[in-house]
């Protein structure tokens, strides 16, 4: 039995504009910059996608432009989850995240991992991920060590005190 695999859908219009800067049309036929067949694919494949840029002529002040419009239309994006998850690999160490989806997040931390033991423990939908998260860890280092994100404490208790957390936001509405 297969499993599926995928990231879930999200329209982001930055990644739009990236893949529209870096496609060229050459006898009438698109090519986008991984395309072998792009003209500057050598250069891309070699040097990065910043070199490429620049070898279609996008100086470098259109593309610092590129990526600060990136960063800005990702920054618009407030809505989101904070979550938890574990690893049965560190039974007592959890990690408290934020993510526009949580489960999208998990599977990108499956690919750090042979066995794909990641679990999403538990996932809070928030207005501001940011600042759910700041609250989320403020909250638990009160409680529990802390190395960045991640918490020496068990993922049902540390979801446990994030649940009043959050069901407490909630209600206050």
């Amino acid at each position: 039995m297969s499993e599926t695999t995928g990231q879930k859908h999200i329209d982001m219009p930055y990644k739009r504009y990236i893949e529209n800067k870096s496609r060229v049309t050459l006898n009438g036929k698109r090519y986008r910059l991984g395309n072998p067949n792009h003209p500057f694919h050598s250069v891309y494949k070699n040097k990065g996608m910043e070199a490429a840029f620049k070898a279609m002529n996008l100086v470098p002040n259109k593309l610092q432009e590129i990526k600060y419009t990136v960063q800005k239309l990702f920054d618009e994006v407030r809505k989101g989850q904070v979550y938890v998850i574990r690893n049965p690999a560190f039974p007592s160490w959890c990690k408290v995240g934020m993510a526009i989806d949580a489960e999208d997040r998990l599977k990108q931390y499956q690919t750090s991992s042979p066995y794909r033991d990641y679990v999403l423990v538990a996932a809070w939908d928030v207005e501001d991920r940011r600042e759910a998260e700041k609250q989320a860890h403020a909250l638990l280092e009160k409680h529990y060590e802390r190395r960045g994100e991640w918490f020496v404490a068990f993922s049902d208790m540390a979801a446990e005190r994030l649940e009043g957390l959050f069901n407490k936001e909630s209600s206050d509405d």
